[in-house]
């Protein structure tokens, strides 16, 4: 019997929305669990991708887009990788939205309250990316998110990395599409938008288990009290 595949998740997307935006856990330490995922960095500086067992910080500033690899003692307030081992793999021909190839990607699902792990590899003729601002807890993520920078690049190569998260994990996570990108120069990346693919090779991986692990040294993580009603419209607003 194989190993099963877990999913491992640090912290909650509720907590990080409610303003919980210190980092916990190494870089190091998470990329024990995984090789692929997402998250976010210390004080929820820009966009974390984990790609091929490495850790990547995307952010904007000054009206560009920088792309750093991450050294392993830099800590995150939330992140979810996983060891992607793909179940099923397809080639993209033909030019497709991202909301097209995400209803081709579900068509190969096997039931629709597992988690995903994704990889699309390819070229893409419109990547549109945001990347969250550094803030300071007093700043709520839905507020810091309605001024997070943009930006758009067109004919260009590399990689979405994210999971897909069921329905009724929303909150832990947020259902559905969670994706990140980085161009293979690693010049261009952050939190996919939408985009549009040219043509490439489009990974779905199954997930057997979730490894949910909680902050339980950070004591305003223990004492924080959930609006989870205002948390979930929070969540719809910023993702």
């Amino acid at each position: 019997m194989s190993e099963a595949i877990k999913l491992f998740q640090y912290n909650t997307l509720s907590a990080l929305m409610a303003g919980l935006y210190g980092g916990t856990l190494t870089i190091g330490e998470l990329l024990e669990h995984g090789d692929l995922g997402i998250g976010t960095l210390d004080s929820i500086d820009g966009e974390l991708i984990v790609l091929d067992g490495k850790a990547y910080q995307a952010k904007g500033s000054d009206g560009r887009v920088e792309v750093v690899e991450v050294s392993e003692d830099v800590k995150v307030p939330y992140a979810a990788v996983v060891p992607h081992e793909a179940e099923v793999i397809f080639k993209q021909r033909f030019e497709m939205s991202d909301k097209e190839l995400e209803k081709r990607i579900e068509s190969y699902y096997d039931g629709v309250n597992l988690f995903r792990s994704i990889k699309i590899t390819g070229h893409f003729a419109h990547m549109h990316v945001r990347m969250i601002p550094k803030s300071t807890s007093d700043r709520k993520f839905a507020e810091v998110a309605t001024h997070q920078p943009e930006y758009t690049q067109d004919n260009v190569s590399g990689t979405i990395v994210g999971i897909w998260t069921p329905e009724m994990f929303h909150g832990v996570s947020v259902a559905g599409y969670h994706l990140h990108f980085i161009s293979a120069d690693h010049t261009f990346g952050g939190h996919v938008m939408d985009f549009v693919i040219s043509e490439g090779i489009v990974e779905v991986g199954a997930v057997d288990q979730l490894d949910q692990r909680f902050p339980v040294q950070d004591r305003k993580y223990l004492f924080a009290k959930f609006n989870m009603d205002e948390l979930k419209d929070d969540i719809d607003k910023s993702e």
